[in-house]
């Protein structure tokens, strides 16, 4: 599917794209490509004169492959999220084509910033006068929503520690786990797509249309200093859920050792009655205790003083 966004003073509907008289003009401002076919694809190479990247070549990790200039156009790649109300958030590439005419984008989902971004297009269509200004906006969105997942994920892991720390004995801590996996899952996927976010604002300085204006260079300066101050909240949310892991595997020992620690003291305690319950229970024919009448009460008296003597021990000893 190709969207076709034009400027906010030109007049008329936007073009048809699969019209054969198509072309690119100087009143487009955007072209969209959502799940392009191969057949969209050519379309948009060839009224632009650009080779576009296939889906295969946006997934490729090396930096060559996605931040590159070629024909007088820039090209990023980054991972951005999508699906960030989910308990573990995606993250897929999106192709940004910085042309001498229209912003070109690539992508195979909809993460939000995208529809953000025309809402506010289509209530403010002079937002963006230009390409680079519409890429600046776009990514000023990106960030926007990056921030909300991050915030989102860190709540969720403070819930988790109140949960950890809440000095209950039965936590439930197989489920509590669980969630700290996702949630460190979802701040390992943050990580990656403010990884790219810093790898292209770099880049995108080397172009021209950015580059040689001062305004655009302090906008991505300043997106640069939003993508870093968020990784750095990112490791931190990142550090506690290391330390909120350690705590409850320790925490899970310690109760584990609690069991056993009962099981142990019982087994104590029920050792000497059972002793004195095996000697009298042994038939041997002379056994002077088996003939008299305080012979059965006595054994008792013995068990119980047995079983209970260890545990007023233990418990001096505050092993209890």
């Amino acid at each position: 599917m190709i969207h076709i966004h034009r400027r906010g003073d030109a007049a008329g509907p936007a073009p048809d794209p699969s019209s054969p008289t198509f072309v690119v003009g100087p009143d487009i401002l955007w072209v969209d490509l959502i799940d392009p076919t191969r057949d969209e694809e050519l379309i948009i190479e060839r009224v632009l004169g650009l080779l576009l990247p296939t889906r295969a070549e946006m997934a490729e990790l090396e930096a060559s492959s996605r931040l590159y200039r070629e024909n007088g156009a820039t090209y990023l790649t980054a991972d951005l999220i999508h699906n960030g109300d989910a308990e573990v958030p995606a993250v897929d590439p999106v192709t940004f084509v910085m042309t001498p005419g229209p912003l070109v984008t690539i992508r195979y989902f909809d993460p939000r910033p995208f529809p953000i971004l025309k809402e506010r297009l289509d209530r403010d269509p002079d937002l963006c006068s230009s390409a680079p200004d519409l890429f600046l906006n776009l990514m000023e969105a990106v960030i926007d929503r990056a921030s909300d997942v991050l915030a989102r994920n860190a709540a969720r892991v403070e819930v988790i520690a109140g949960q950890i720390f809440a000095g209950r004995k039965t936590v439930g801590f197989g489920k509590l786990i669980t969630r700290l996996g996702q949630a460190q899952m979802a701040a390992s996927r943050i990580e990656q797509s403010l990884a790219d976010l810093a790898r292209v604002f770099a880049f995108i300085t080397l172009d021209d249309r950015i580059g040689h204006d001062p305004d655009a260079r302090d906008h991505v300066k300043s997106l640069s200093r939003d993508a870093a101050s968020l990784s750095a909240h990112n490791q931190a949310v990142a550090a506690n859920l290391n330390f909120q892991l350690s705590a409850a595997l320790g925490l899970i020992n310690i109760e584990q050792s609690s069991i056993i620690k009962i099981f142990s003291v019982a087994a104590v305690a029920f050792m000497p009655p059972t002793l004195i319950a095996s000697i009298y229970g042994m038939n041997f024919r002379h056994m002077p205790e088996l003939h008299q009448v305080w012979g059965y009460p006595l054994a008792l008296v013995a068990m119980l003083a047995a079983a209970v003597m260890p545990l007023v021990w233990f418990k001096r000893k505050g092993w209890l």
